[in-house]
């Protein structure tokens, strides 16, 4: 009598499919026929990953067409920009700039701010391994309060351009106009229309976010690691308790208040 063959186990299949990347796979089509529970649940979950896959494939090749623009019209170099820490009470406005390379694939890039933390983390380091070049600008609260803010965003945007190991021919920048004799297209919420825009967001918030906790460590009473210097109930606690640091905006309500 011939002998049966052992079904594969669930915990097998499961590795199987990890390793999968289309959903027309064979192997895929025959778990569709096998009965087990077992197996048909994980059949579920390997189409709603695939259904995630493809609408994070399809949200990618949207963001691509200002990039897909300005190859066509004969740049290399683009260069993606943005800024973040206009909002808060403390701390430095940081940019950064961001050139990927023409056959780049990040899935997931979106803007920081629509992005978990974790998710950041996780994009930050496939930016890093990825972009031909990335740049960081950094302006500080005392030149935030002699200048303004919307002029440090823009010089920070354009010192961002600056630290370029690579020098760009066209730029794609968030929401500014900036003063540098290049090429360049302002895009409002770029950062959630383009992946170069996007991967600079992505960037320079995982930078201040880190350069927040650096400072929590010297000024533990405000909660900075958790609010990254924005007016949060901790936060405002901590000013009313302890006052002013150096690293607070004294242009910016209520800090200004307290002078």
């Amino acid at each position: 009598m011939k002998a049966m063959t052992k079904p594969e186990s669930i915990a097998r299949i499961k590795e199987t499919l990890q390793a999968i990347t289309n959903k027309e796979d064979p192997y895929v089509q025959r778990l569709r026929a096998d009965t087990r529970q077992g197996v048909q649940k994980l059949v579920v979950q390997f189409d709603k990953k695939w259904e995630k896959f493809v609408q994070l494939q399809e949200k990618y090749e949207e963001m691509l067409a200002f990039e897909k623009s300005a190859y066509q019209e004969g740049y290399q170099a683009i260069a993606g920009i943005d800024e973040v820490g206009r909002g808060p009470l403390a701390g430095p406005v940081v940019s950064a700039a961001v050139i990927l390379p023409k056959d780049c694939i990040i899935l997931g890039l979106n803007d920081s701010k629509q992005l978990s933390a974790q998710k950041r983390e996780a994009l930050v380091i496939e930016i890093k391994q990825k972009a031909l070049a990335i740049g960081i600008g950094v302006v500080e609260a005392p030149e935030i309060d002699q200048i303004n803010i919307y002029q440090a965003s823009k010089k920070a945007m354009v010192a961002a351009v600056d630290a370029l190991e690579i020098t760009p021919d066209f730029l794609l920048i968030d929401a500014m106009q900036l003063p540098i004799a290049l090429p360049q297209k302002k895009i409002i919420k770029g950062d959630a229309r383009s992946v170069s825009i996007a991967a600079a967001s992505i960037i320079a918030k995982v930078y201040r976010d880190e350069l927040m906790a650096t400072y929590d460590q010297l000024y533990p009473d405000y909660g900075f690691a958790n609010n990254a210097g924005y007016g949060t109930k901790e936060h405002l606690l901590g000013l009313e308790k302890h006052g002013i640091t150096p690293i607070h905006r004294l242009s910016f309500s209520p800090v200004s208040a307290m002078l």
